[in-house]
């Protein structure tokens, strides 16, 4: 079992930036693809960002491009989503993902092991 576990989150204004972190427990952090999701209240969870195994790739949603940057560092078992001019419509509750021997994906329900979330509020 991969377990993931996400400090972070907070209440900014319109403008400013957050970052995200998700620390990933044992050794097979290095062979996972990362992603990042949200879910704000009354809609579907949707796809942020995702990055490959060594960081080399990496891939975004059209509404965060530009502004969000995921990175990880695999020495540290940690995953990072730097948020830049946050909106009121980036308020949802952040989850990170974990996809264990494979490549990076946008899709949720290819990703078998998730953090707890954490919620950021962005107020105008």
């Amino acid at each position: 079992q991969v377990h993931l576990v996400e400090p972070g989150g907070g209440l900014v204004q319109t403008g400013v930036s957050l970052g995200l972190t998700c620390a990933a427990s044992g050794r097979d952090f290095g062979t996972s693809a990362m992603a990042w999701f949200r879910q704000a209240p009354g809609k579907e969870r949707e796809f942020v960002a995702a990055i490959s195994r060594s960081g080399g790739w990496t891939n975004y949603a059209d509404s965060v491009k530009g502004r969000f940057t995921i990175s990880r560092d695999n020495t540290k078992n940690t995953a990072y989503l730097q948020m830049n001019n946050l909106k009121p419509e980036d308020t949802a509750v952040y989850y990170c993902a974990a996809r264990r021997n494979s490549g990076p994906s946008s899709r949720a329900d290819e990703y078998a092991y998730w953090g707890q979330g954490t919620q950021v509020t962005v107020s105008s």
